[in-house]
């Protein structure tokens, strides 16, 4: 890589595996690496924001990010897709619906504006959003290059009709697992449960993100800083609790 990930003030979780903690609303945005191919997991609020990412993630890369994954379509996770023009993009099935359809980029315009986002930069982002041209249904294996495939889990709904959770499998031996888990899980606040969320189905999904990533794994939320399955786990229990969710 031609810079370090500290450098350019990422915290690197595995080899070729980082993430950033983003200004505003602490949105996490991944990035796994391979050879000649780069995902990019979530894509910031803006097309400002966006634009600063893939700079940053293509610097540490060595070449462009190839492919986007987006794990639900909420504005500080999607409205800076514009900004990765080339890349393959990847959603939830349904979520296309959401950042595809007029309707939706207004809903995610007029929620960005109502959380602080400045309204011409909202309206801006929203007519430019990029919708996911692969969706995934259950699960899919994304190949980065020689050593580096990734699993695409639909673990959905939940947080919102459309999660998606990305697992990185360990490179060398002894490297954990990583799971970016969107806002199915939260470490910096409360889970935020919106009109949108599922919260009957929400302790499976978790229950899902623990059989993808295992004891050992690090588990990446939206929001907050990076968690063990331990968090995980407690707060599926809270969810439950919380929703009145039987839950075995």
């Amino acid at each position: 890589m031609s810079v370090t990930w500290e450098e350019v003030g990422w915290e690197r979780l595995a080899s070729g595996v980082g993430r950033c903690r983003l200004p505003g609303w602490d949105c996490t945005v991944g990035l796994v690496t391979g050879r000649g191919a780069a995902l990019l997991i979530d894509a910031g609020s803006s097309l400002a924001e966006g634009a600063g990412l893939r700079a940053r993630a293509e610097a540490l890369a060595g070449h462009r990010v190839t492919h986007l994954a987006l794990t639900h379509p909420h504005f500080d996770h999607v409205l800076g897709a514009a900004a990765f023009a080339g890349a393959e993009v990847f959603g939830a099935v349904g979520a296309d619906t959401v950042l595809g359809g007029r309707r939706g980029r207004e809903e995610l315009r007029a929620d960005a504006v109502r959380h602080g986002l400045d309204a011409a930069t909202a309206q801006e982002a929203a007519d430019t959003l990029v919708a996911p041209r692969h969706l995934v249904c259950g699960e899919w294996t994304l190949d980065l290059g020689p050593g580096r495939q990734v699993l695409l889990a639909n673990v959905g709904p939940a947080h919102t009709p459309y999660d998606l959770a990305v697992l990185v499998p360990g490179e060398r031996a002894g490297e954990p697992e990583v799971v970016f888990c969107g806002d199915l899980v939260e470490e910096s606040g409360e889970p935020q449960a919106g009109p949108d969320a599922v919260p009957s189905h929400w302790p499976a999904a978790l229950d899902r993100l623990l059989g993808l990533g295992g004891e050992d794994a690090l588990y990446v939320p939206g929001h907050g800083a990076v968690v063990d399955a331990a968090f995980v786990r407690r707060q599926r229990d809270a969810l439950a609790a919380r929703f009145g969710v039987s839950h075995e």
